[in-house]
């Protein structure tokens, strides 16, 4: 079956993607959004799911899981997953944040993920997640964007570390180093207050908040030729992009053979997936499960679907950087706008074995798209991701696949203008492969 995807509109569709998703809990609510006009129903897990055949998402905070059974046959008709996470590693609000030293207002901040903390220097942030309040039925989730810049973490002037920073490269410590700037006074701010006003509710009604820094610069096509694409949280964003668009994709027609489409995107991944929402939880197998269940399945229906269930993990790749490039495997050489790159490691730090892999390249051959090869040199350690933890929990046959990109864990991220086109078509191919 083919789809078709245009360079041109996947790059802008990436960058309007990512820019409308300054937090997990606003990517799953842009892509809820961007499902709803694929004719997709969103479903509460409280709520009895419908039997009849359909197209179909969930919510779980920062998580995410969209299907369709329109072509599925029996309960028991395995399923094409499609994974990748939705979480990026930035600095997030303290509980108590308000600080003042040195005449300066300060905001307390704690690292999330892994981030390139000298990235984050010198940027203008806004505010941006979830913040729970009070109201008449009790508490409520409110989605928060403060897009304005309203925080710079600033960096300490060369005159006052001369002979070190340029020698010996940027050293900060998260607790001493890392609080962004918000305001000039010798009392602290009212951040709560801020929040309650930014939600127009009172400040004793803000009960909660998961609230993090992003910067502002908008994402855009970069170069003379305008093939590179230059964003934030590429990692992961640009999987859960490529996602989306396959999965509205292969609903579009019927599959060759009956299979369930389905796409995840997790939260948490940067810090280890162990949480309610994460790769490492109950989510995705009790969505599977309670699809076979809705369909007058049993759970011995359940374990037959995963049998013969194919699992493809995406997370980004690490392009070849030219001006490191012994820190890359010489025989592995990874290029932007190269094509999904398959990612294999022997330590199982991915998922990938042969038959996974198999399963991918003929995705990436019926697309049309090349594909490359990633393993990391045998003398360093390699990154991992949700494709063995979700192999783990389902017993399917997954695969781990990325896009590449330099700058990983950056405030800001690079990748090729060509790779979004092909990974969309990669892994539309893959939740309807031709045989």
């Amino acid at each position: 079956m083919a789809h078709t995807f245009e360079t041109d509109a996947e790059a802008a569709g990436l960058c309007a993607f990512v820019d409308a998703s300054p937090s997990p809990f606003h990517a799953c609510a842009e892509a809820g959004v961007r499902l709803d006009a694929s004719g997709f129903t969103n479903l509460d897990e409280t709520d009895q799911w419908p039997s009849e055949p359909g197209r179909y998402y969930t919510v779980r905070g920062g998580s995410l899981v969209a299907w369709s059974t329109e072509y599925a046959g029996g309960p028991a008709t395995p399923y094409r997953v499609v994974g990748a996470h939705t979480d990026s590693p930035n600095l997030r609000i303290k509980p108590h944040p308000d600080l003042s030293r040195a005449g300066w207002r300060l905001l307390g901040v704690e690292v999330y993920g892994g981030p390139l903390l000298n990235s984050w220097l010198d940027r203008d942030l806004g505010l941006s997640g979830r913040v729970v309040v009070r109201d008449t039925d009790g508490v409520a989730e409110r989605l928060l964007v403060v897009g304005d810049p309203v925080l710079r973490v600033a960096q300490l002037a060369i005159h006052l570390d001369r002979g070190n920073i340029n020698e010996d490269g940027v050293k900060l410590n998260p607790q001493q180093h890392l609080s962004p700037i918000w305001g000039v006074g010798t009392e602290p701010g009212d951040f709560q207050a801020m929040l309650a006003d930014t939600l127009e509710c009172e400040r004793e009604d803000v009960l909660g908040w998961d609230i993090m820094t992003h910067d502002l610069t908008p994402s855009r096509r970069i170069g003379p030729d305008r093939e590179l694409l230059a964003a934030p949280r590429l990692d992961n964003l640009a999987t859960s992009y490529a996602g989306l668009r396959a999965l509205t994709s292969a609903v579009a027609e019927a599959p060759v053979t009956p299979r369930v489409p389905v796409l995840v995107l997790f939260d948490h991944e940067e810090n280890g997936s162990m949480s309610e929402r994460g790769a490492f939880s109950t989510l995705l197998p009790a969505v599977l499960e309670r699809i076979v269940l809705a369909r007058g399945g049993g759970r011995a229906d359940y374990f037959r679907a995963l049998a013969g269930t194919v699992i493809a993990s995406g997370d980004m790749a690490h392009a070849t950087h030219p001006n490191y490039a012994d820190r890359h495997e010489p025989q592995h050489q990874i290029a932007v706008n190269g094509g999904p790159v398959l990612k294999i490691n022997n330590k199982l730090r991915y998922a990938t074995d042969g038959v996974g892999a198999a399963a991918f390249m003929m995705a990436c051959e019926q697309a049309g798209v090349p594909v490359q090869t990633f393993v990391s040199r045998s003398d360093l350690p390699c990154g991992s991701t949700v494709g063995p933890m979700t192999a783990a929990l389902t017993g399917a046959t997954t695969v781990d696949f990325g896009a590449a990109t330099l700058s990983m864990h950056s405030a800001r991220e690079l990748c090729g203008a060509l790779d979004p086109a092909m990974y969309a078509g990669a892994l539309a191919a893959f939740l309807s492969p031709a045989i």
